[in-house]
């Protein structure tokens, strides 16, 4: 039975961590999902693996070659890429996974036998976007996959909330997230994992939002003085 182990990048605009590389480092195959930052990215990659590439709308001249939609088998499945999912054709045919980047943000979706797959960006970091992307594993004989998605993002915490950069924006959408999954039922542990945040940044906010009924995001910053301690 063939085992598969196949890179979903995305957005790399540049930088390609070492962090990247230790987990592709005996991947089959790389696929990214365009705006590569240059071609010397390229290079890299295909020192690790064969690399299939669709072109970024933020790759130029130099990548006036690469094609701006992809379609190969691997194993017995069959693969789609492009950079943007809204440039996706209406009628993709026999396809398994299709892979999307663009947005920097993560998103795995199965539509009917379709899985649509956005890694994410591995590259610099954009605003309060994760730095994320993706492995996936199937075997020729089994129906199933799974799919790994890898987050390295650091964690969020009063000592190295400086070297983040978290804006006030930032902090607000945060307080919010934690907000609406405190409200949902999910625990202070499974809170911070998600997003990502000390422990005790969560115990607080909920609490306070659990005593003050109406309190705001805003308030809660205010009252707990979380500007001083995130905000770079």
């Amino acid at each position: 039975m063939a085992h598969h182990k196949i890179a979903l990048l995305a957005d790399t605009h540049g930088l390609l961590r070492e962090e990247v590389v230790q987990k592709i480092k005996d991947c089959e195959v790389i696929f990214h999902a365009g705006d590569f930052g240059g071609p010397e990215i390229v290079e890299r990659l295909q020192q690790i693996a064969p690399v299939y590439m669709a072109r970024g709308n933020n790759d130029k001249e130099w990548a006036k070659e690469m094609p701006y939609f992809v379609r190969e088998q691997i194993g017995n499945r069959t693969f789609y890429m492009c950079h943007k999912k809204q440039d996706l054709p209406d009628e993709l045919g026999e396809v398994d996974f299709v892979i999307c980047g663009h947005s920097h943000k993560y998103e795995l979706k199965q539509e009917g036998s379709i899985c649509y797959i956005n890694p994410g960006s591995c590259g610099p970091r954009r605003f309060h976007q994760p730095i994320t992307f993706a492995i996936l594993y199937f075997e020729d004989e089994a129906a199933d996959y799974r799919i790994e998605k890898i987050d390295l993002s650091p964690a969020l915490t009063k000592e190295n909330a400086k070297k983040i950069s978290l804006s006030e924006k930032d902090l607000d959408r945060l307080i919010g997230r934690i907000i609406k999954e405190f409200s949902a039922g999910k625990s202070i542990e499974q809170i911070a994992k998600k997003n990502r945040v000390e422990k005790d940044l969560v115990e607080a906010v909920c609490r306070m939002y659990a005593t003050h009924p109406g309190v705001t995001t805003a308030g809660i910053m205010e009252k707990l003085e979380l500007r001083k301690l995130y905000v770079n």
